[in-house]
């Protein structure tokens, strides 16, 4: 099934027709979970948009660290920077579950371009959306004490993948302690250990792989120093 023009981040000021037109000059791939779909330092052959399922996009740092930068749900683009500049890709993308994705190369994305200026504009301000909360992580990683970044994180992943459930908001996303742990740049130890304290609070429940927030005001008290 395809996502609606209107739920496309690059495509949105586009009619129904004109999507389904670029829709027709992609490529479409379907991957199991955990599969990748490209890898960090590979060649930036085609920019993906998500149609089904989410990425999750890892950068490792000269220590050999994996860091999570960010997970990409319907809709979202993935390496369309690195594509148009000729570059390789800055991350490694792993399907989260079952996705499906459709591709562009250089070449076609660029036609699309010209044949409608507006997906040139909307990737620009994509662009300067992801520049704006990478610029924030930065900011509390400087600044912030590492719980409060856990509480920002799990705060963002909720807003962006949660669903409410008679338990809190479930965020829909596969997240073991060590994907926290990666995605704010700390420890497993430290994550397990402020879990366990929000759990015996009653703020959050979590299970393997699974996260309920049960009580996302004090989550944000928190994580605001409050």
């Amino acid at each position: 099934m395809l996502i609606s023009v209107e739920k496309t981040e690059i495509f949105e000021s586009l009619s129904s027709p004109q999507f389904a037109t670029l829709i027709k000059k992609g490529q479409q791939i379907i991957l199991q979970p955990k599969s990748i779909l490209f890898h960090q330092d590979d060649l930036a052959e085609r920019c993906f948009m998500v149609n089904r399922g989410r990425l999750k996009l890892t950068m490792l740092s000269e220590q050999g660290k994996e860091v999570i930068l960010r997970y990409l749900s319907s809709g979202e683009l993935a390496a369309a920077i690195a594509v148009l500049r000729n570059q390789t890709y800055p991350v490694t993308a792993e399907c989260v579950d079952e996705t499906e994705v459709i591709g562009w190369d250089k070449p076609t994305i660029v036609a699309l371009m010209h044949q409608y200026p507006a997906i040139a504009i909307n990737l620009l301000g994509i662009v300067f959306d992801r520049i704006d909360d990478l610029q924030h992580r930065y900011l509390e990683m400087c600044s912030e004490h590492v719980n409060q970044r856990i509480a920002r994180s799990l705060l963002r992943l909720m807003r962006r993948a949660g669903i409410k459930t008679p338990e809190g908001i479930h965020i829909d996303i596969p997240l073991s302690r060590q994907n926290i742990a990666d995605y704010c740049g700390t420890t497993l130890s430290t994550v397990s250990r402020t879990l366990s304290i929000w759990e015996k609070k009653d703020w959050i429940k979590s299970g393997r792989e699974k996260i309920i927030i049960k009580d996302p005001h004090a989550l944000v008290l928190f994580a605001e120093g409050v």
